[in-house]
């Protein structure tokens, strides 16, 4: 019996600058079409949080920011601009501290360093704020490309992670349309059919991460990559992003548990408690 072969196609879509305000459905046909890529049934687009955001006005200029008095105090300690500091304390739903550069937040639920904001990819003096709300977004853009192709497609409001101890980004979802985006693999077998017990699938993230080798982090000009073949499950709906408590999370429950059982265990390098 010959083996089941499978296969992902990714293709970048390279598309003007991006401003405040454009129409970025239209944007994308546009650029589609130049680039000679006609949608499918099943195709999964995945775009970039800061080229959408940009297109709903979610552009602020510093010089407009008057910081207040924590965040003159955070952005010296975190060495970060206190007008920037100022909106990460208004987009934050909570701070938990930081390193240099960077302030560590929960935003709209996940994880985010600086509550998402980005100087990258912004015009000089101006910060990208995350998309309001990511799920309405990406359903919006879904809607109307599926209008346009005549087909069902999947849409993904990406962003980029580091992860715990690791250097680098990796993808993130923070909104999707079109398709289940964390599958639950409980009660299906491994190669030794062993049921797995724990086990789900991030389908989404890791299509942002795929896409993210397309995109880059830098003035690639790539803010969406057409996904074709992955294996997920379509729906007419934008289901809401799985999350899990603090206390459930198996890194930020077990440091919170460790602190807490460990007080007096010193830092090896500092030897400070």
């Amino acid at each position: 019996m010959s083996p089941e072969i499978t296969s992902i196609q990714m293709f970048g879509i390279k598309t003007p600058v991006i401003r405040a305000g454009d129409d970025i459905v239209q944007i994308l046909e546009a650029s589609l079409q130049g680039a000679g890529i006609v949608p499918v049934e099943g195709d999964v687009f995945v775009l970039a949080e800061s080229a959408v955001a940009t297109a709903e006005n979610r552009i602020v200029e510093l010089a407009s920011v008057k910081p207040g008095e924590r965040a003159l105090s955070l952005g010296e300690k975190y060495g970060i601009d206190a007008r920037e500091m100022e909106l990460v304390l208004q987009e934050c739903d909570e701070l938990f501290g930081g390193v240099p550069g960077a302030a560590l937040t929960i935003t709209k639920g996940i994880l985010s360093p600086n509550a998402g904001i980005d100087a990258s990819n912004a015009p000089d003096g101006h910060v990208v704020l995350l998309p309001e709300d990511p799920r309405e977004s990406s359903e919006n853009i879904r809607k109307r490309l599926e209008q346009r192709y005549s087909c069902r497609l999947g849409v993904i409001i990406g962003d980029s992670r580091t992860q715990p101890l690791r250097l680098g980004c990796t993808g993130i979802a923070l909104g999707v349309s079109g398709f289940v985006p964390v599958e639950d693999a409980r009660g299906t077998f491994d190669i030794y059919g062993k049921p797995l017990r724990l086990t789900y699938k991030a389908a989404a993230d890791n299509l942002v991460s795929a896409a993210e080798l397309l995109m880059g982090e830098a003035g690639e000009r790539v803010p969406c990559v057409l996904i074709r073949g992955a294996p997920v499950k379509m729906v007419d709906e934008s289901p809401e992003m799985p999350t899990i408590s603090m206390e459930g999370c198996m890194y930020f429950g077990n440091i919170i548990k460790g602190r807490k059982e460990f007080p007096e265990k010193e830092n090896p390098e500092t030897g400070n408690q």
